[in-house]
């Protein structure tokens, strides 16, 4: 019994495959379209926001810069860079940009090198882990103002409780208020004591995701805990200490309510505004007085400035570093 082979018509032999119906074609269009533009609808909302509440006041505040603008009495006039000339001669600003950068200093470094340090006890095996790692985040959800005010009676010049212990040991008591660098102390205290156990999560966070066959294998060639720590914890967790830095930059920049607490609600930051900063400089211009709403902008836009080129300068020590390492 034999077999025929049927031949392929000669007209249809070199002939494409017949195209596939049209609601195929438009279902793949489709998916080709949502793998491609749905990433960009997702982070859509965060932009918007962020444009109408974020984009929008910063330019806004760059335009009313440029005039003399007082919000009590309605004036108006367009004066340039005239503010931005006035506050270089401004003797008060500056003193609030020195005692924003002196506390900012005293209360940064000290805090991130101890959240630092928390953080890798906090990884290490020990009772009761938990409930202490939920323990260091509490001073972070205590309401501010409640900080600020049990702190200022701390360290009140009479009757506080850190004169009281200086003085069971024989040392004067301290003027906590009419000394600036130590109203400087006192609040990067209080800052350190809120935001370090925050700090220390996050870093742990970024350790709990460092593989553990590194520390093995670097305690099998004979490296202490701190060796390894320097040598491993630090490096591979350096992208997460960059983005604390650069927020508690943004944040030390901006402090405003500690300080306010601390001197009794009082924006001049003291009698002779010792421990007033650019925040607090910039809402005494603002909102009290003449409210020198133009002034007060070109303060803002100028503290805007001071955040980016120091945040700026944080990120290039850091990638510098890092290269550095690499090399």
């Amino acid at each position: 019994m034999s077999s025929t082979v049927r031949a392929v018509p000669p007209s249809r032999a070199g002939s494409p495959p017949p195209p596939a119906p049209l609601h195929r074609r438009r279902t793949y269009r489709l998916g080709r379209w949502d793998l491609k533009y749905s990433p960009y609808l997702y982070v859509a909302p965060f932009f918007v926001l962020f444009g109408v509440f974020g984009l929008f006041p910063v330019l806004y505040t760059v335009y009313v810069s440029l005039f003399d603008y007082e919000l009590l009495s309605g004036t108006r006039e367009f004066v340039g860079l005239e503010n931005y000339h006035l506050l270089m001669q401004d003797a008060q600003f500056w003193n609030a940009a020195y005692n924003t950068l002196g506390i900012f200093v005293l209360s940064t470094v000290p805090q991130l090198i101890v959240a630092l340090m928390l953080a890798n006890l906090l990884n290490r095996q020990m009772k009761a882990r938990t409930l202490l790692r939920m323990g260091v985040v509490i001073p972070n959800i205590t309401s501010v103002a409640a900080v600020g005010i049990i702190f200022a009676l701390i360290f009140a010049d009479r009757y506080g409780l850190i004169n009281w212990l200086l003085g069971t040991v024989g040392f004067d008591p301290i003027a906590w208020r009419d000394n600036r660098f130590a109203s400087w102390f006192a609040i990067a205290f209080m800052v350190d004591w809120r935001w370090t156990g925050y700090n220390a999560l996050i870093y742990l966070g970024a350790m709990q995701a460092i593989p553990k066959d590194l520390y093995e294998s670097a305690s099998l060639d004979g490296a202490s805990t701190w060796r390894q720590f320097w040598a491993i914890t630090v490096p591979l967790i350096r992208p997460t200490i960059l983005f604390t830095i650069i927020i508690s930059t943004i944040g030390g920049f901006q402090i405003f309510t500690e300080p306010l607490m601390y001197g009794n609600g009082l924006v001049r930051g003291g009698v002779d505004h010792q421990f007033q900063t650019l925040a607090m400089y910039i809402y005494e211009k603002t909102f009290t007085g003449n409210s020198e709403y133009g002034y007060g902008s070109a303060m803002s836009w100028l503290l805007f400035m001071m955040i980016i080129i120091f945040a700026l300068i944080n990120f290039a020590l850091v990638r510098r570093s890092v290269k550095g390492d690499k090399k």
